[in-house]
């Protein structure tokens, strides 16, 4: 049985191939067509996933589609009908879009097949059955706490519920507009940053700040029922009229005049950053502890766009009654596509569940001979090495920064080591000279570690393996003047760790240059520039390098050098 299942109704349009209940290949459509957050339906994606398993459009027996555009149709048009200043977006956002994408997959559907009886049947699954209950059928537990989190999925906010093997039960929802996503979308755009879009800019600056100095206020603007469900006190916003001005005139009088882009930031920016995120953090603590005394699970399943917070997430595993938190590696909408595919295959078609979803390389992989290919093709001056890992390592020791090009690409936003900007941590000039000559981004931004497993315990205080660089953990206080380049100003990182059968060659590299200088770290950030998506082919990798003041490119077993 082959399924595709398909995110196309919002951002970050994905593709990805289930074959017998494993997942053959899934890739992000801003990969291929170089649109960031892509919205457009994922052609390319599609056919490149086809590309990897070795099939073809007839093949397919199922399509899983991650959105079903009636769901709660009824609770969207009182909102509509109520809220006069919503009526026009509304129409807008609701009926004209919604039409717009269904065409756009019935088009292509029609291109395909010649009819609905000819073609694979499809389904529709709920936005938000998308992402926790299909992030559990591929989860590593049998049974499991759910909890959904984003800005809005067919009205629904938060998704809270409980799965045991195949069976899930949905355990409360709290609808639009109290969203905790449109809450910190809110703060983003106060912080002079594109909401649903650059919320990670917003979690980096939050440690800049004093949370203290706005908690009282921004606390009370939220409560949490003793069912989990959120209540907002709304007179602070705007989204709720489905405006792109999030905040309202009262929010400004209350928290300060807001940033532009492009200026400097002052400290009330970052001190409501730092109350918004501090908040963010509570209220879920609080869901988490309720949902915990509803299922008396063990471990917590949780999926959205907020779950990508992973101070957030860090402060779960620490503070939460849960032993572990699964978080899929593209935990946000592109994983949707994953979640809708492993709904119907587990959920609705009733399949055992035979896959755990602990490999994020699933997408192209190019061999030496295609990757030598384009080098000559480009005229690049390049040399083979027998031991690639070795020379990487040397030059990393060296205080050179590289791209690291090297196997199948990861699924999800977190450059796991196959499409990496690689940087030796112990530099404690290394973040500054990243983020100006290469990442062109704000000087505050962190960078991520990555450690092989045997070595998280001497660096870093996390009892749980961190494998998608979704979990914010503390540096050992003795160990942060060592990495100081992947250490937040408040003493955090977001690591991943690295095994030998997750990554081959990326923990060689790593085990290398520990071998060498004592830590068994490197600095680990995704190989594009500010605005761009991930490097995804031999070529993108080769633009990237010699538009950025990286030192070498490792492409394969080809290293490239601009000298």
């Amino acid at each position: 049985m082959v399924i595709l299942g398909l995110n196309y109704y919002f951002h970050d349009s994905t593709a990805c191939l289930v074959k017998d209940g494993q997942l053959i290949a899934a890739i992000e459509e801003e990969r291929l067509n170089r649109d960031k957050h892509s919205r457009k339906f994922p052609m390319l994606a599609i056919d490149r996933c086809l590309k990897i398993a070795g099939l073809n459009y007839d093949d397919i027996d199922h399509i899983a589609v991650s959105i079903k555009p009636t769901h709660n149709m009824a609770k969207k048009v009182v909102h509509g009908l109520t809220n006069y200043k919503t009526i026009k977006p509304f129409i807008n956002h609701e009926l004209v879009h919604g039409y717009n994408k269904q065409k756009s997959f019935w088009n292509w559907f029609g291109y395909h097949w010649d009819s609905k009886k000819e073609g694979p049947q499809v389904h529709f699954i709920p936005h938000h059955f998308s992402h926790a209950p299909g992030s559990f059928y591929v989860s590593p537990y049998n049974e499991a706490a759910l909890l959904g989190i984003d800005g809005s999925g067919e009205w629904a906010t938060t998704w809270l519920g409980y799965g045991k093997d195949n069976k899930i039960d949905c355990m409360g929802e709290t609808f639009f507009p109290h969203s905790l996503g449109s809450f910190y979308e809110a703060v983003t755009q106060f912080c002079g940053f594109r909401t649903n879009y650059d919320e990670g800019k917003t979690m980096g600056l939050a440690p800049m700040g004093d949370p203290e100095v706005f908690l009282d206020e921004v606390d009370k603007l939220i409560t949490v029922d003793s069912e989990g469900q959120l209540h907002f006190d709304l007179s602070y916003f705007n989204y709720q009229n489905m405006s792109w001005k999030r905040c309202s005139e009262k929010f400004f009088k209350i928290f300060g005049e807001p940033r532009k882009n492009g200026e400097p930031f002052q400290k009330h920016h970052m001190d409501v950053a730092a109350a918004f995120q501090r908040v963010l953090e509570n209220k879920v603590l609080q869901i988490c502890d309720i949902l915990y005394k509803k299922t008396k699970a063990d471990y917590l399943v949780i999926s959205g766009g907020v779950s990508l917070n992973s101070v957030m997430n860090g402060r779960i595993v620490r503070e939460s009654p849960f032993k572990d938190v699964y978080v899929m590696p593209a935990a946000g909408d592109n994983g949707t596509a994953i979640g809708a595919a492993y709904y119907l295959y587990n959920g609705i078609l009733n399949h055992s569940r035979n896959f755990v979803h602990l490999n994020p390389y699933v997408g192209t992989t190019y061999s030496n001979d295609e990757i030598e290919a384009v080098l000559k093709g480009a005229k690049l001056s390049y040399k083979k090495y027998d031991d690639i890992c070795d020379e990487a390592s040397r030059l990393l020791e060296d205080g050179q920064i590289i791209g690291w090009f090297q196997g199948a690409m990861e699924i999800g936003p977190r450059a796991l080591g196959s499409r990496s900007i690689l940087a030796n941590p112990a530099f404690p000039q290394m973040k500054d000279k990243i983020n100006a000559e290469v990442k062109f981004r704000e000087a505050y931004r962190p960078f991520a570690p990555s450690a092989i497993l045997e070595a998280k315990d001497d660096f870093f205080d996390l009892e749980v393996e961190a494998p998608f660089m979704l979990k914010v953990c503390n540096v050992l206080k003795d160990k942060q003047s060592v990495i100081p380049a992947v250490t937040h100003v408040d003493g955090s990182a977001r690591l991943q760790t690295v095994t030998k059968e997750s990554h081959p060659k990326y923990y060689e590299l790593i085990k290398k240059l520990g071998e060498r200088t004592g830590v068994p770290v490197v600095l680990n950030t995704s190989f594009n520039i500010q605005g761009e998506p991930v490097v995804e082919s031999p070529q993108d990798a080769i633009r990237c390098y010699f538009s950025t003041g990286l030192d070498y490119l490792v492409i394969g077993d080809f290293l490239v050098s601009k000298l």
